[in-house]
Order: C-alpha cells, then sequence, then structure tokens
C-alpha cells in the first residue's frame, strides 16, 4: 500500500483542549498534543455547559480580539476571555464565557505560521487587486487573511499555493454575516455560520468566482469585501489527504445513513445541511465525547446553546477508521435527498506517510 499523507500526527497542526474553570485570572490553558508543544494562532472556544456564544481568537488580529460564529456583532476587544497566546496553548481571564468556576470548556485549536504575516502589497506583487496580510501553513492547508476593504469587489492573496475549498469571512467592524464559501455549494452560492439557511444564491460575496490557487474573490457587498476601511477577516482551508477533508452527502433518511470517506480516522467533524432546508451548523469531536460509537454531543455554532447529550438524540455518528457514518433518519444530518456539506479534520490517517496502515484508534 502506497503512501498517502504527509501528516502522520494531526496534533502537530490542529488539537483541542478541555477544562474546567475556576474563575482565576491569568490562567494558562495548557495543550496535551501527542506532537508535543501546541502554540495555535487560531483558537476556537466554547462553554458547553451554558448558554454562552462561541468566541474565534487569532494571532493575526490578536489575543483579546474576539468574534463570534453565532453572533452578526462587530468584532470586540474582550480583555478577560482569551488574553494571550503562549508557547503551549493560551492565556484566559476570569470571564465566565471562559473561566467560571464551575464552568466546563473546549477550544479547538488550529496552527498557521506562529503569527507571523505576509504583507501583499498587490500593485507590487501582482497577486490580487486588494492589499492583505496572511499567515499561511501550507503543510496543513490553512490561512488566516486580513485586509482592509476599499469599498469594492477584489481578489485577495490566500498564501495557500493551491485553491482553498472552504473560506469563512467575517467583517470585523460592522454587524454582518459569517460568510463561508465551500467548493461542494459553488462559487455562485454562500452560506453564514452565523444563521440556519440554506444556501443562498448571490454575487456580492464571491463575485460567482472560485478561488485559484493564489487568491479569492469577494464582491461587492462589503459584509465580505469589507466598506471603505472596514477590517475584514478570512479563514481559508484548502484540504490535506490524510488530515483534512471537504465535502458533502446527501441524505437517504435511514437509521443506517450515508458512509463518507474522508481518507482518515476524524477527530472533529463540521456538519450542516445547504440544499433542501434550514438547519443549524453542528460540531462533533472525539475529545468531548470519548465514549467511542456512535458519537452524540455536538456543539451548534450558530447558537449559543449548551452541549447536546444523553443517550437518546437524533445526532448520532459513527467515527470510523477510514471516515464516517451517519446513524439517524432526522433530518438535522440524514433528510430524504437532502444535501450536507461537512468539513472534517483527523485523529489519524487512514495509511501513512511509509505506507503503513493505521489502526482505528
Amino acid at each position: 500500500m502506497g503512501a498517502y499523507t504527509t501528516i502522520d500526527d494531526s496534533t502537530e497542526y490542529f488539537n483541542t483542549v478541555l477544562w474546567s474553570g475556576d474563575g482565576n485570572d491569568d490562567r494558562s490553558i495548557t495543550n496535551s498534543a501527542n506532537a508535543g508543544d501546541f502554540a495555535p494562532d487560531w483558537v476556537w472556544a466554547k462553554r458547553r455547559n451554558s448558554s454562552v456564544h462561541h468566541a474565534l481568537s487569532d494571532t493575526s488580529r490578536g489575543a483579546t480580539k474576539t468574534i463570534a460564529t453565532s453572533l452578526q456583532n462587530a468584532e470586540s476587544t474582550q480583555s478577560e476571555m482569551i488574553q494571550a497566546f503562549e508557547s503551549n496553548g493560551f492565556q484566559v481571564g476570569t470571564d465566565a464565557d471562559i473561566n467560571a468556576s464551575g464552568g466546563t470548556y473546549v477550544a479547538w485549536q488550529w496552527k498557521a505560521n506562529a503569527g507571523s504575516l505576509t504583507t501583499n502589497d498587490a500593485s507590487s506583487t501582482g497577486v490580487g487587486s486588494l492589499d492583505s496580510q496572511y499567515q499561511a501553513n501550507t503543510t496543513a492547508g490553512f490561512s488566516i487573511v486580513t485586509w482592509t476593504g476599499t469599498g469594492n469587489a477584489g481578489t485577495i492573496a490566500h498564501g495557500l499555493g493551491v485553491a482553498p475549498k472552504v473560506i469563512w469571512v467575517k467583517n470585523r467592524d460592522k454587524n454582518a454575516q459569517f460568510a463561508v464559501y465551500h467548493k461542494d455549494i459553488g462559487e455562485t452560492h454562500y452560506l453564514a455560520v452565523s444563521d440556519d439557511d440554506a444556501r443562498a444564491d448571490y454575487d456580492g460575496y464571491w463575485n460567482d468566482t472560485h478561488p485559484t490557487t493564489s487568491v479569492f474573490s469577494v464582491g461587492s457587498d462589503g459584509d465580505v469585501s469589507g466598506g471603505s476601511n472596514e477590517k475584514v477577516v478570512a479563514y481559508c482551508f484548502a484540504e490535506v489527504a490524510g488530515y483534512s477533508r471537504f465535502g458533502s452527502y446527501l441524505g437517504n433518511a435511514n437509521n443506517s445513513g450515508p458512509y463518507i470517506y474522508t481518507g482518515f480516522k476524524p477527530r472533529w467533524i463540521l456538519i450542516t445541511c445547504s440544499d433542501g432546508h434550514d438547519e443549524s451548523w453542528h460540531v462533533w469531536d472525539t475529545d468531548r465525547d470519548a465514549n467511542g460509537n456512535p458519537n452524540r454531543e455536538p456543539l451548534s455554532p450558530d447558537t449559543n446553546a449548551t452541549e447536546i447529550g444523553g443517550d437518546s438524540t437524533p445526532y448520532d455518528i459513527d467515527f470510523c477508521a477510514n471516515g464516517f457514518k451517519i446513524r439517524e433518519d432526522h433530518d438535522i444530518t440524514n433528510g430524504d435527498g437532502d444535501r450536507y456539506i461537512y468539513m472534517a479534520f483527523a485523529k489519524n490517517p487512514f495509511v501513512t506517510s511509509t505506507g503503513t496502515p493505521t489502526t482505528a484508534r
């Protein structure tokens, strides 16, 4: 069997950490990644046992700068949320959303380029039409891009060297949808992680243009392109064999639902319905629900809801050695003929870089 992946240990680039709050200021949340110290560039945190919003911080915008998947609000400065990024985790303050006594929490974390930014002067480099800064991890297929809007459509460098298949964009300076491009809904449509609507046809977001190996396109709508002097951030994702997969499937309304091949045992899966009906977004992972299959404890990024749990829920998914299987007939994940898009990141590849099959750990 031939080599399949360039990433044998996914915790080099993606990691999850769980903690219980203690209410103390300047507290370090420490990773325990298999690959060693994990210094995150993008942290997505959520209190699991209380109705508070999902909070996103990154090393491009600065630790205290927070946006939410579950709100359309502009970026805010939160000095008692994520206060600093550290060499093996991050520091939190006393805000109950991140560190209350009795609170339980999760943070999903991705590495980009250790906060080191590349400035792209579009007129000088000839890459794109809008000036931007990015930090890109080409090995893991992830970049964080920031720019200041001009009020016009344009193209923006992403730094990945291959065309991203998923892009999340948020205007930092005004109330706006958290817009999502996904290759399986196409360049003419968008989703918004900040609401539960099915895909919509609109050229004002992606200018009806797919990303290329060097740039992605934004339309004339200031939600994504940025009005004059408005700051915008984008998170760009390219597939890496054995580590990440972004695709779609059709539901069959059967308890033995579709099997989706990823080429790895997933650690983290995000799903929403893109065609057929309006549906919340849901995230499953093997860290919060460590009891094996079925995995049935999602969080919903478009809401502030607490973690879903219990022995009888319509959220059952099996995490398998080289993909995942839907185990419910409910339209949350498996409406008859409805299309669902997903993002998935690996726990371990199905076949290593040396061609060795891995076990379904």
